[in-house]
């Protein structure tokens, strides 16, 4: 895997409420947990981490953000992902 440490998972995503609020997915908790443990040296500012997301045939580079509220990572998934993949949200707000 060229180094590239890889996690498989499946949840639902939801919205934002900020006016305008960007569409995440909350990875699993203990495997957010692991991945902070293994590579929390490796954030940027604000728990900032990069990444490489795949969804269906849809992949890109982006990062996964360290939510503390919800002691979890976050994918944001743009309209563009969410469009390729016909992704349908739910109506969960935090």
């Amino acid at each position: 895997m060229n180094g590239k440490i890889k996690y498989e998972f499946s949840e639902k995503p939801w919205q934002h409420s900020s006016p305008g609020g960007w569409y995440f997915v909350s990875l699993p908790k203990e495997m957010a947990k692991e991945i902070r443990c293994s590579l929390k040296l490796e954030e940027e500012g604000w728990g900032r981490l990069k990444a490489i997301a795949k969804v269906g045939k849809t992949e890109w580079k982006t990062a996964i953000w360290f939510d503390t509220k919800a002691n979890t990572y976050l994918l944001p998934l743009k309209a563009e992902i969410r469009k390729k993949e016909n992704i349908e949200m739910t109506k969960k707000y935090i």
